[in-house]
């Protein structure tokens, strides 16, 4: 059995620019947020049990999911945001699960899991090792409002809805700084590849 990776940070922190350095270097990895697209795409029970929850009217024409529509009732809606959590969840992770399964029964020794919210979602049991990508929060305020094109109100709204980066580096067992040069971020992420895997 091989090794599985946690991967996380916080937004506008770097995470999908280190993720794209792992998968470059030959190393697969599952992402949640792709999980959490496919286990809803038309034709699933995910998006059945959606539509007999919150009607059809969160539907596209296309029989597609409306997720401009659902994140508007949900946002302004607690218990609903959790029933959607609850439709979801199990299904995402299960979906990583069985893609980790495939990767490990293929050879890989190495699988890293792209998990957003790996704290604030409580999923730390499904990881071996969890590392954090991290930037100082002025960098990661700066990076949001330029990205985004946020004022430094909204930004910093974004930014407080989900654990701060460094109480998440502080969780962390590796912790891949994205403060500097992307040379530099990448060096970190193939130095620690090679820690867990042999011809990488």
């Amino acid at each position: 059995m091989g090794q599985t990776i946690g991967l996380t940070g916080s937004v506008a922190t770097g995470k999908s620019t280190v993720s794209n350095m792992i998968q470059q270097a030959g190393i697969p990895l599952v992402d949640a947020d792709i999980a959490a697209r496919k286990v809803v795409e038309r034709g699933t029970e995910g998006l059945k049990e959606i539509v007999a929850y919150f009607g059809e009217e969160i539907l596209l024409a296309d029989g597609t999911l409306n997720r401009a529509k659902l994140g508007e009732i949900i946002f302004k809606d607690k218990e609903k945001r959790e029933k959607l959590n609850e439709i979801t969840h199990p299904r995402v992770k299960d979906y990583m699960l069985e893609a980790r399964e495939r990767f490990f029964e293929a050879g890989e020794e190495l699988v890293f899991f792209d998990i957003p919210l790996l704290f604030e979602s409580h999923l730390e049991s499904l990881v071996d090792k969890i590392v954090v990508v991290w930037t100082t929060p002025e960098t990661e305020l700066k990076r949001l409002m330029e990205r985004n094109n946020l004022t430094k109100e909204d930004a910093l709204r974004r930014i407080e809805s989900q654990m701060g980066i460094d109480e998440k580096a502080r969780k962390a067992d590796f912790v891949i700084d994205n403060n500097e040069s992307l040379e530099k971020t990448q060096k970190q992420v193939l130095t620690f590849i090679k820690r867990f895997v042999k011809n990488k």
